[in-house]
């Protein structure tokens, strides 16, 4: 049964990071925000809360009772004077003004709504306030309840209120706490990470590579257990197949040897043969006949040895394209070369000049004429080989690579696989497709 995935996870995906170590940063900060965040709305919404409702309706409360001293015909000069020395508010009456309407400008906390409510419940008279003007004091004008009768003294009370007061400076030492906190803890947690992601990456550029065939040392294990396992395990598979390759190419090498020592004997024993007539035709059968199986010896050993201990360096791809053109002129084919100045690749260079040569091999075995030509494609390189020959049907493009498919021309059926296993080792790709000229196109990508 096909699972469909929900219809959020889609953009969810991309967004989130792709690397191992952005999501496992994330695992780390979503919780971290989190906790944060609910520590500093406990904070937030009830120690702060309560402290900045209690000093404001202490400063509500002396402002009120100052108004009710003044309108109970108390000494004014002796009213604000108390203010100043009982209450540290400096206050001052202005008569006959009146409130000037202002926007009011919110702060961060809770500490000017809080005023105003408290400003509300115990003056209840019009009011206005500045929290932006004056950095050390909160400006509050308060009009006194002889400014709405004509004719009748009044004015507006003024009042500076230190902002120490009226908040306390601690949440600007929690919001920095929190966000110092996680800060260090999130940078400890990527150090930490980038450690262990670097191992995996340094495993997985060694697979890598021990797949493109570059020869390369035993990793040294590091990073977590798991990681160090992961290592020591690939160290001993790359041992491994190692072994491996070198014993199989050690026994193809033997049993070529010991297969090419009777095929010497035949030669010989062919070559001091009467050169004349109908003997010397069957005699020069049979000597071609013992040249194809030595072409085919040196061919399975080739197969099998697949070029593994030439290492990669850089090559000018168009001076080998016109190496392998000027080898296949030499035995009477006609091919054109089509290639930019210069193309500098990091490759195995013997490996791929057979590979090249298998190619234009095979399709001048098939076709009159060949065409090389190569180009540039971002981050790759295309080398085309066309023919004008018959071609391959779509449905057997693929199965010619396969070993002793290739050969139903001639050869030993080794050619384009051999190609290919030398291709891909290098981490490109060889595609069959129609030609231009009309006849099969073999395109090889490298990668730059």
């Amino acid at each position: 049964m096909n699972h469909v995935s929900p219809g959020w996870e889609r953009p969810v995906r991309k967004i989130l990071p792709r690397s191992l170590l952005g999501r496992s940063l994330l695992i780390i900060l979503v919780p971290l925000v989190v906790v944060q965040a609910v520590a500093l709305l406990i904070f937030y919404g009830s120690h702060l809360n309560l402290i900045s409702r209690r000093l404001s309706g202490a400063v509500a409360g002396e402002v009120a009772q100052t108004i009710h001293l003044l309108q109970s015909g108390a000494d004014q000069e002796w009213v604000l004077r108390s203010g100043l020395h009982d209450f540290d508010l400096r206050m001052r009456v202005l008569p006959g003004a009146h409130l000037i309407q202002g926007t009011q400008v919110n702060i961060l906390g809770p500490m000017d709504d809080d005023l105003k409510v408290a400003l509300r419940e115990r003056v209840g008279l019009p009011f206005v306030m500045d929290w932006t003007s004056d950095p050390a004091s909160v400006l509050i004008d308060v009009e006194l309840p002889g400014a709405e009768r004509p004719g009748a003294p009044g004015g507006v009370l003024h009042v500076e209120a230190p902002r120490k007061r009226l908040y306390t400076s601690m949440i600007y030492v929690y919001v920095l706490w929190l966000g110092g906190s996680s800060v260090l803890l999130f940078t400890i947690a990527a150090l930490f990470m980038r450690n262990q992601v670097r191992a995996i990456r340094r495993l997985a550029a060694a697979a890598e590579d021990f797949g493109l065939g570059r020869d390369t040392a035993a990793i040294r294990p590091e990073g977590a257990i798991e990681v160090r396992r992961a290592a020591t395990a690939f160290n001993r598979m790359q041992e491994r197949i190692r072994r491996f390759l070198t014993q199989r190419t050690e026994m193809l090498a033997g049993v070529s040897h010991d297969l090419r020592t009777p095929l010497t004997r035949l030669r010989l024993a062919l070559a001091m043969l009467p050169a004349e007539g109908q003997l010397a035709a069957d005699a020069a059968e049979m000597t071609a006949d013992v040249e194809e199986m030595e072409r085919m010896i040196s061919g399975y050993l080739a197969f099998a040895r697949g070029e593994q201990a030439e290492q990669a360096q850089p090559v000018d791809l168009s001076a080998m394209l016109e190496d392998v053109a000027a080898g296949a002129r030499r035995t009477g084919a006609d091919v054109a070369v089509s290639v930019p100045g210069l193309l500098t690749l990091r490759l195995r260079q013997d490996a791929v000049r057979r590979a090249l040569t298998n190619l234009v091999d095979n399709a001048r075995r098939h076709a009159g004429r060949v065409a090389l030509s190569a180009q540039e494609a971002g981050r790759s390189v295309l080398v085309m080989v066309d023919d004008d020959g018959p071609g391959i049907p779509p449905g057997r493009r693929e199965s010619v690579f396969r070993p002793f498919e290739s050969g139903a021309g001639g050869g030993t059926g080794l050619g384009l696989t051999i190609a290919r296993d030398i291709v891909r080792a290098h981490g490109g790709d060889i595609l069959l497709e129609d030609s231009p000229m009309g006849g099969l196109r073999a395109r090889v990508r490298l990668p730059v």
